[in-house]
């Protein structure tokens, strides 16, 4: 194993080519997978997820990558390490491409830039590369048994609160099951209402939030990790209301037509409006509690 230790000045030589078979490698690769997640799983409302989460994805790579070429740090290359990384990783590969696996198809994606890193920088520089490495799995396209276990009760859960919601407005409303009847119009809450690919890419955006901000305080980014699930709810909840609310006004077209991928825009703002509101609300807090106890010291 090539335990040569590399600083940031003398990789410049190295630059170029080492980019360049980054870059071929995983385009080679990995092209003809997202492709085909194009044109199977992402065109479904249940994974619309997906194109989000990978650009997502990209930039963050491209962000902690940057990030990392501009400090000093020590390399290692791990040629062994990483060799053993990508031949597990092309195992993988290959039976989920052959047998359209996708999730196996995504994890190979890990596995491989795990084994590239290894080779280039070193385990160390692995490490640092932890969390963009993680946001890879909000790109994988669950089994629809899974979807629909997981999605019923919460179709349920907001086919309630926005009952209850519009019935507090003075709406003429009524639910039986995931069925809203408002006025003469029946609406369905379908998989793609609710949340769970709102959920998906709301919880990677939250996480890509709480690490490109990077609190100090471990508990901090816990508790706003943990508060997105109940944000994406109350984001779901507010889209189907609103949904209601213009079929009820402007007909069954004006619900299904552009104002309905329109709502879908505005849930995504409204969610990060709702996270970092909450972030400032719980920095105001953690400064009164420090004060505060500053304050019982003296």
């Amino acid at each position: 194993m090539n335990s040569q230790a590399l600083t940031m000045d003398s990789l410049p030589q190295r630059k170029i080519s080492v980019y360049v078979l980054l870059l071929a490698s995983v385009l080679v690769l990995f092209v003809p997978v997202f492709y085909d997640l194009f044109l199977n799983v992402w065109n479904n409302d249940t994974q619309s997820h997906g194109p989000i989460v990978l650009g997502i994805a990209i930039w963050f790579f491209y962000f902690k990558t940057k990030q990392i070429l501009d400090k000093k740090y020590l390399f290692k290359p791990a040629p062994f390490l990483g060799w053993f990384f990508i031949f597990i990783g092309a195992c993988i590969y290959l039976i989920g491409y052959s047998q359209s696996v996708y999730i196996l198809s995504v994890l190979s994606l890990v596995l491989i830039l795990c084994g590239l890193i290894c080779i280039v920088f070193g385990l160390n520089t692995v490490f640092k590369y932890w969390f963009a490495l993680f946001f890879f799995i909000f790109l994988m396209p669950w089994p629809a048994s899974v979807i629909d276990a997981v999605t019923q009760p919460m179709k349920i859960a907001v086919s309630f609160a926005s009952e209850h919601l519009l019935y507090w407005l003075d709406y003429p409303i009524a639910r039986s099951g995931v069925i809203l009847q408002i006025g003469q119009y029946k609406l369905l809450v379908a998989d793609a209402c609710a949340g769970l690919n709102s959920l998906f890419t709301l919880e990677a955006i939250g996480l890509l939030y709480i690490n490109v901000i990077n609190h100090q305080a471990f508990w901090r980014n816990v508790l706003l990790a943990i508060l997105i699930v109940p944000i994406s709810f109350t984001s779901n909840v507010l889209r189907v209301c609103t949904l209601a609310l213009i079929t009820y006004h402007f007909g069954d077209e004006a619900g299904q037509g552009f104002l309905h991928n329109f709502s879908g825009m505005i849930l995504f703002m409204t969610a990060l409006v709702l996270i970092i509101v909450m972030d400032t609300v719980i920095q105001k807090f953690a400064e009164h509690f420090k004060i505060k106890a500053l304050l019982s010291q003296d």
